[in-house]
Formats: C-alpha cells, structure tokens, sequence
C-alpha cells in the first residue's frame, strides 16, 4: 500500500537531519507519492569547520553543497565520537542515550545501548517502511569488542553491514562483514579504510540498481579525519607549505573567562608542539581527500543510472576538532565553536541549488 505524503515527511524526519529539508515548503512539495526518496548519509570523522575543514574537499562542495543546501550553523550537542553518533542514530541527545563518553562502561555500544537506544534508530524507522539498508565504517568507539558482544552482534534494522571494529584508523583493522570478522592488513590496494568503504558502497549501488526495487538507504562513515591521520599514497604531499590556522584563539592563553580545564594548557606552546600540530593539519586535509573522490564516484554513478534527483545526500561530522585553540595542542571535547561546529550539506529532490541556510541546528 502506498504511504501518503505525510507519512513520507515523518518517515524522513526520523532519519537523522533529514528534517531539515522537509521543512522546506518546495522541498515537500516535490516528494513523489508512489516512490519515496533514496537517501544517502556520509559521516566523516572529527571533520571541524572553524579550522578550514571543508577546504580540500572541492568536488563534495561542488556535488552538494552547490548543487543543494548548505547550512552553516550545524552544531554537535556532544562533541565527542561516541555520544554524538549516539545521538545521530536515534536524534536523542546524550544524556538520553546514556552514551557519557567512548568507553564501554561510560554506555558506548554496551548491552544497555544494544537493548535500549539501537533497538530504535533511523535504520530501523526506514526499514520499516520497506528501505534496503546498507552501512559501512566506524559506527561506535567500543563496537565488535568482545565485551560488546563481538562482530557477531548487528544491530537491528540493517541488511548489510560492514562496520569497523573499534576506533577510527586506516590499516589493520577488522570489519564485521553480516556479523562475520573480514580482517584486513597494510596493504593500500586492499586494505586502505576509505577506500573499502568506497568499494563496497559502490557494489551495493549497482546490485541495487540492477535487482532492487525498493528505496534505499546508504550510510557510510568513514575514518577521515580522525586520529592517526593517515592519508593514501597519492596525496601524501598534498598540502606541503600549509600551516595550521594561526588566527582566533591559536596558542593563546584561555584566561580567566573559561572554564578550569581549557586553562591548563601551558602557553605558549613549545615550538615542537607547533610544528606537531602542523603536521596533523596537513594530514587531516589530506585523509578527506580520498572521502572527496568517494563522494565525486557515488554522485557520477546515481547520475549514470538515472537516480540522481530522486536521491537526497547528506554530508556531515560526528564533531569538530581542534589544532592549538586556547593552547589545547589536538582533540576534541570542549564546548567552543572549534569542537562543536561541523558542516552540514544537502542535495536532493526539490532542493534548489546553491542555497545557504543560517538556521541553527544540532545532531
């Protein structure tokens, strides 16, 4: 039986930020009754935007953002891995989830999580309203270990899954591949995270298309540009004479005004510590390279096969980052707009291009 029109509009709101663009009035009337959307979700790994973040990937701003929307007020309520993507999933926020922090017994992918929060999530909203779905890359910090219930455990409402066991990295890792460990080593034609992500993203694109009458739903999260930074080959020296931002708060003393924490960083930073920060800047820029060729394949294949404008893509971080703000050398966490502004793009049916939103949101 065909859903209605409304029926559309809250099944999208349930997945993620799509509400965003429901709340448009031409974007709702654009929605077809008989043939809901394909949606695509792409989450990036600690990718900031107050740094620069968005620079190097030229061909992702030119597929989405200027052929859609792009909201430059997009906020992570928690700015830390585990608690935000605990938050993207099922749109609670953290102190809902339980999620306090990446451990297992701070809540991150525990039993508690699996028989609570991840029993209703955007996967299994829009399956329920017959959406093949497919997820591939980090989901959360603890996921596949064996006090979370091992590779064997998939969580509800997704077909294919081929999540990474553990934290973010690049090389020698373990997928669960459908609940069974594919384990890949160092080798960059074959092990190298974003690129298999890529791969496999594109297999189930064209098995879709071939055999698949339903919509579907496509999330891929890959590491960049989380921590160790490490970038493909090709793009090794990308980037060789850039710095990290020296503006705003940069190896600056965070004073009296802020909170006890960003105070006890020593200041100024050691040379050492600079020339460190620089490095991973560079390296952060060059690992969302291979996500922007991701992103360039995926949006020439749903053009080729005539499915490009019935598919909303989203592009958005789990949170930001920070490079020597307040002194504070790398990380995350903290309550300033370096950590908790991410980007946030959208294309898709009824969306005009090149649009720019300044309404605030959060994951």
């Amino acid at each position: 039986m065909a859903l209605t029109r409304r029926c559309y509009s809250a099944m999208i709101i349930e997945v993620y930020l799509l509400c965003l663009c429901f709340s448009i009035r031409f974007c709702q009337n654009s929605i077809n009754d008989e043939k809901p959307p394909n949606i695509i979700l792409i989450l990036t790994d600690d990718q900031d935007i107050e740094l620069g973040g968005m620079t190097p990937m030229v061909k992702t701003k030119q597929l989405i953002g200027d052929a859609g929307m792009t909201f430059t007020n997009m906020f992570a309520t928690t700015p830390l891995c585990c608690p935000s993507r605990g938050s993207i999933l099922t749109g609670n926020y953290a102190h809902n989830t339980r999620i306090v922090n990446n451990s297992l017994s701070g809540n991150c992918s525990s039993e508690a999580w699996q028989q609570g929060p991840e029993q209703d999530t955007f996967a299994t909203r829009v399956k329920n309203h017959g959406y093949k779905t497919f997820y591939a890359g980090k989901y959360m910090n603890q996921y596949g270990k064996k006090g979370a219930g091992g590779v064997q455990h998939v969580p509800p409402g997704w077909d294919q899954w081929h999540a990474l066991v553990g934290n973010s990295v690049y090389y020698n890792y373990t997928l669960s591949n459908n609940g069974k460990a594919e384990i890949h080593k160092d080798d960059y034609k074959t092990d190298y995270l974003t690129d298999v992500i890529h791969t496999k993203a594109m297999e189930f694109l064209k098995t879709h298309t071939k055999l698949g009458s339903n919509p579907f739903l496509l999330t891929l999260a890959p590491p960049a540009c989380h921590q160790p930074f490490t970038p493909a080959p090709q793009y090794a020296s990308k980037f060789s004479s850039l710095q990290a931002p020296r503006n705003g708060s940069f190896n600056k003393a965070a004073g009296n005004a802020k909170h006890w924490l960003v105070q006890q960083p020593p200041n100024p930073m050691a040379n050492d510590t600079i020339k460190l920060i620089d490095q991973y800047f560079r390296n952060r820029w060059r690992t969302l390279l291979s996500v922007d060729d991701m992103v360039e394949d995926i949006v020439n294949f749903l053009d080729d096969a005539k499915i490009l404008n019935d598919t909303y893509i989203f592009y958005t971080s789990d949170n930001g980052y920070h490079l020597g703000q307040f002194s504070l050398p790398y990380d995350k966490r903290q309550p300033y707009e370096f950590d908790i502004r991410v980007p946030l793009m959208v294309r898709g049916p009824g969306i005009k291009g090149g649009t720019v939103s300044k309404v605030g949101f959060s994951s």
